[in-house]
């Protein structure tokens, strides 16, 4: 038994612990112990990924410290704005196409990008890997883009994903409506 239990595990459950209190937005003993449980409970059971992945702490941490950034700037910036008496704003909705390895990660980057104030997700094709983002000001579409790159290389470096399963092609090809 004592052969099952390795730091990674353990610090697994207790991170999922973490994110459990924090679901309840409440530290309490009650909190804790029924989160071990849960944790424990998808551990034995290999509830989600086959563990072919993986967390990288140092690529993690760079995405984590780049949204953090992008939060703090980004609410300044549209606090500006929003004390500005004149609109500058220029609106649109813009498709960016991230790289298709990065799909297995849409969810955390619609997630990175919405959470930031002055951009939102308001669309996603997993299929072609493009996620249609409404931006205040188009201007910044360059910027933009690069930045929605740079946080899928993040991600895709904290979290990678292993080979691909039986039934599943390496690549896609958009559906026939889809826009390129």
């Amino acid at each position: 038994m004592m052969s099952h239990i390795t730091i990674r595990r353990v610090m697994t459950i207790a991170l999922l612990t973490l994110a459990w209190c924090g679901l309840w937005r409440s530290i309490s003993l009650a909190n804790i112990l029924s989160g071990v449980v849960v944790s424990t409970a998808l551990i034995v059971s290999k509830v989600g990924t086959s563990g072919r992945g993986g967390v990288r702490l140092i690529p993690l941490f760079k995405l984590l410290w780049l949204v953090f950034k992008d939060l703090v700037s980004s609410t300044i910036s549209v606090a500006v704005e929003i004390l500005t008496p004149t609109d500058n704003t220029e609106e649109a909705i813009v498709a960016v196409v991230v790289p298709t390895d990065s799909r297995h990660h849409l969810l955390l980057l619609v997630v990175a990008i919405t959470l930031t104030p002055g951009t939102a997700v308001v669309d996603t094709d997993p299929e072609s890997s493009t996620l249609y983002l409404h931006l205040l000001h188009v201007s910044q579409l360059e910027d933009t883009v690069a930045h929605v790159e740079e946080l899928a290389r993040l991600a895709c470096e904290a979290l990678p994903v292993g080979s691909v399963q039986p039934g599943q092609s390496a690549h896609s090809t958009p559906s026939p409506g889809a826009a390129t």
